[in-house]
C-alpha cells in the first residue's frame, strides 16, 4: 500500500522536502525526537521520555473524535514517520492514509508498518498537502500534528482538507503557532532557521476554517508544552551528542541546539501558542 506521486511542489514545502530528506536531519528526529511521533508532547513532567509524552498527544487527540472505528477513514497530512497512523490502525482498526513530504521519512515509516504488522492499514504516500491527491469528501477524519507550519500558504492547505472532508467529518491538529499579538521581530530567529516569514496562529485558523465552513469544537490549549518539549528534546540530544555525532554531523548538532534554544525562549516569552484543535464539518455542508 504505498503509492508515490509525481507532483510538483511550492518553494516552502520543496525546502521543507530538502531538509527532511537530509541524512542529519532524517538520523536526528529518528533517533532524538523518537522516531515514531516526531511532534510536540504533552509532558506529566519536564524530564518524561520523549516517546511517552509524545504518543500521549497522539491518545489524547484520538480521544476527542467521537469516529474512530473499522470504517473510519483517516487522512493524516504532513504525518513524518506515520506513528499516529499505526497508533489509530492499531487501537481502532480503522484504515489510515499517511500523506508526508519526505521520502526518507516515508520509508522508514513502511518499514515500520511492516514490522508491527500494520501494513495492511496504513497507507503511506510521498506528497503535499498544499495539493491532496484525494476526491471531494473522502475522508471522515482529517489529522495532522505539527506540520502546517512548514506550509508557505496555510490558507491552501485548509483548502484542501475541507475539501476532502466528508459533511458530518472531524479536522483535529495541532501547530506551533505565534500568539495573534506577537510583536513581528520576537520570532525572527524560530523563521530564520525554518525559512518562513511567519507563523499561523489561533485566530488564524479559527477564522479562516470557519470561513471555509467548519465548526470549532474546541481548542484545548496547552501552549507551556512548547518550551517544556523543545527543552527536553534539547536535553536529550545533549546527553547523548557522542552517539547522535556517529550519524549526524557536529554542526548539524550545534545549529539544532541553537534552534531549540530559540523555541524554548519563544516560550516562555508568550510569543508561542500551542494545543489541540477540533473542528467539525456540518452535516450537508458542500464543498
Amino acid at each position: 500500500m504505498n503509492k508515490v506521486l509525481d507532483r510538483a511542489y511550492t518553494p516552502a514545502v520543496e525546502i521543507a522536502r530538502e531538509y527532511y530528506n537530509s541524512d542529519d536531519a532524517d538520523n536526528f528526529y529518528f533517533l532524538v525526537w523518537g522516531g515514531e511521533d516526531i511532534h510536540v508532547g504533552l509532558y506529566r513532567h519536564p524530564h518524561e521520555p520523549v516517546y511517552d509524552a509524545s504518543r500521549r498527544t497522539v491518545a489524547e487527540m484520538a480521544a476527542r473524535l467521537p469516529e474512530l472505528e473499522a470504517n473510519t477513514r483517516v487522512l493524516d497530512i504532513g504525518a513524518g514517520y506515520a506513528g499516529s497512523a499505526r497508533y489509530l490502525a492499531r487501537e481502532f482498526g480503522c484504515p489510515v492514509t499517511a500523506l508526508n513530504i519526505s521520502e526518507k521519512e516515508n520509508e522508514r515509516g513502511r518499514q515500520k508498518n511492516r514490522e508491527q504488522g500494520v501494513d495492511g492499514l496504513v497507507e503511506i504516500i510521498d506528497g503535499s498537502y498544499e495539493d491532496l491527491p484525494f476526491e471531494d469528501e473522502d475522508f471522515d477524519v482529517v489529522w495532522s500534528q505539527d506540520a502546517i507550519l512548514h506550509s508557505g500558504d496555510r490558507r491552501r492547505v485548509l483548502e484542501e482538507v475541507v475539501r476532502v472532508l466528508r459533511p458530518g467529518g472531524h479536522f483535529i491538529f495541532t501547530d506551533p503557532m505565534q500568539d495573534d499579538d506577537c510583536p513581528p521581530e520576537a520570532l525572527e530567529p524560530i523563521l530564520a532557521r525554518i525559512h518562513l516569514d511567519t507563523l499561523g496562529s489561533p485566530g488564524f485558523y479559527e477564522e479562516t476554517l470557519a470561513e471555509l465552513g467548519l465548526v470549532e469544537l474546541a481548542f484545548d490549549e496547552a501552549s507551556e508544552m512548547i518550551a517544556t518539549h523543545y527543552g527536553r528534546i534539547r536535553e536529550v540530544l545533549i546527553e547523548h551528542e557522542d552517539d547522535v555525532a556517529r550519524v549526524v554531523s557536529r554542526d548539524y548538532i550545534e545549529r539544532m541546539k541553537r534552534g531549540l534554544q530559540h523555541w524554548v525562549e519563544g516560550g516562555r516569552n508568550g510569543h508561542l501558542r500551542w494545543g489541540i484543535f477540533l473542528f467539525h464539518k456540518p452535516s450537508g455542508a458542500s464543498t
